[in-house]
């Protein structure tokens, strides 16, 4: 009998654990989806959104000058790339020219 019991616990875990994953709520935690560090330049520019820093109009040496500021040393180049890319369609950034400059602000 002892055995039985061992082996109806057992199957009764493992079906407690599929039904947790085979009927969650569609929900995922919240904070997994807000990065808790702000790393490399794309969490550079994401921590300048956090500061409201990109609320008004800047271009990238701007906001170069602005990343070094808070040790955020990266090349011209590669602060740009990231701004491009938090740029796009929905993006927190937008980008646009102004006086033949391309300017980045955060999307309202």
């Amino acid at each position: 009998m002892l055995m039985n019991e061992k082996i109806l616990k057992n199957i009764f875990a493992r079906l407690e654990r599929l039904e947790k994953v085979a009927f969650a709520s569609g929900k995922k935690n919240p904070s997994q989806n807000k990065p808790e560090k702000f790393e490399g330049p794309k969490g550079g520019v994401l921590f300048l959104i956090s500061k409201s820093v990109l609320n008004k109009r800047r271009t990238a040496p701007e906001i170069k000058i602005e990343l070094k500021k808070y040790d955020y040393d990266y090349r011209i180049q590669v602060v740009q790339t990231a701004l491009n890319r938090l740029s796009k369609n929905k993006g927190p950034l937008t980008a646009f020219l102004e006086d033949g400059k391309k300017v980045y602000v955060k999307r309202k």
